[in-house]
């Protein structure tokens, strides 16, 4: 089921199609608010329907289209356009399915008003997505960034490195919960992940020589309990992700085999550097850049010029991993050209100086591994494993 509510007139600038009918989302778990516009039209009119409501939105977008075909008497394109969220893909492909034109937009790319406090509502945010859309159907391609949905395949298989990384944390906070509760007691060389973790729990005296409290006692053995459980489950999914890594690597020019090649890229890294970013196309290196959110951001005003780093608006965990990934380039591949170019630039300095010059070198080193991946260029001075 579906309700219309009042229609606000709105006047719209010149269209890039006249007979195309544009849609917007606005998603929620409750409803779906579907805002429109007709061709030939300057009204936007809202339609509201069951949140989850695939079958009802495709019926909607069919009904209004067939209107606006009888109107004009010719075919109507249909495009819709939502915002990446919690849904993920799957409205996106049912839209596609059907034949319509579908866009998947990044939010924080759209333009807003400025003031300290703006109105912001189911309506009003529609009506943005939708003037966005038909700016970018015009041609306007930086009014917004639309986001690449990967495929079904694409989007499974980097659910390893994804559930793998949400173990870790999941150990850490375990084994940090241990130590600390042992810690209010005055134990402080125990290590939960050691495998005769539960015989020396027995043995632990407290700072003042007693016996660890009983109900102490049960607590942190159900914390060891967790942390059992988290670890094979993680060395289950570690398994899965190198059988991955070597049905891919068995192409000589796969991405995993070529980034496995390069001293200083384990399985790990090799994963996720192709399951979060190199199973993609990019343009240029400053497209690449973007993505893995290690792209500058510059500020200039009249006079005023200062950098206010990076962007971190790309895929967090691929900015992460490659700040990892860029000291450890500097241990296993000291005589590359991105290792002395780190090392003439930094010198002898600490602290912040070295902070920031790693993630320029991680924005670098992100770019020269799309290109070895993709055009087989070797980093230069980079040393391949022994075969």
């Amino acid at each position: 089921m579906h309700t219309v509510t009042s229609t606000t007139v709105v006047a719209t600038a010149a269209r890039a199609n006249d007979n195309t009918l544009f849609a917007s989302l606005e998603l929620s778990k409750s409803k779906w608010v579907v805002t429109i516009n007709s061709p030939g039209s300057e009204k936007f009119s809202k339609h509201v329907i069951e949140g989850g409501d695939g079958a009802g939105l495709l019926e909607l977008l069919a009904r209004l289209r067939a209107k606006a075909e009888q109107r004009c008497g010719a075919g109507v394109k249909v495009v819709v356009i939502q915002e990446a969220g919690l849904d993920g893909f799957w409205i996106h492909r049912l839209l596609l399915a059907a034949g319509i034109e579908s866009h998947v937009v990044d939010a924080a790319s759209i333009a807003l008003p400025r003031r300290h406090r703006r109105a912001k509502t189911d309506t009003i945010d529609g009506e943005t997505l939708l003037r966005t859309v038909m700016a970018w159907a015009r041609g306007e391609r930086r009014v917004c960034s639309m986001v690449c949905a990967p495929s079904p395949e694409e989007e499974d298989r980097r659910r390893l490195t994804r559930e793998r990384d949400t173990l870790l944390k999941e150990r850490i906070r375990h084994t940090n919960r241990v130590k600390g509760l042992l810690s209010s007691q005055g134990v402080r060389d125990y290590h939960p992940l050691r495998r005769d973790r539960f015989e020396r729990l027995e043995t632990l005296r407290t700072g003042d020589g007693r016996e660890l409290p009983p109900l102490l006692k049960v607590e942190i053995r159900r914390e060891l309990e967790r942390i059992g459980l988290v670890t094979t489950q993680l060395a289950a999914v570690e398994r899965a992700r190198d059988a991955l890594i070597r049905a891919d690597a068995e192409g000589p020019n796969t991405p995993a085999a070529l980034l496995l090649k390069l001293k200083g890229i384990g399985p790990e890294f090799a994963s996720l550097l192709w399951l979060e970013a190199l199973f993609r196309s990019f343009v240029n290196r400053r497209q690449v850049a973007a993505y893995g959110g290690l792209a500058p951001s510059p500020w200039q005003s009249g006079a005023i010029e200062r950098d206010q780093g990076i962007s971190k608006s790309g895929n967090r965990r691929l900015r992460k991993t490659m700040i990892e990934l860029a000291w450890l380039w500097l241990r296993h591949q000291p005589d590359s050209a991105l290792s002395r170019w780190f090392r003439a630039r930094v010198g002898p300095a600490k602290g912040r100086v070295r902070r920031i010059a790693i993630v320029a070198l991680a924005r670098k080193l992100l770019v020269a591994l799309w290109r070895y991946v993709t055009q087989g260029v070797v980093p230069e001075g980079a040393v391949l494993k022994a075969a």
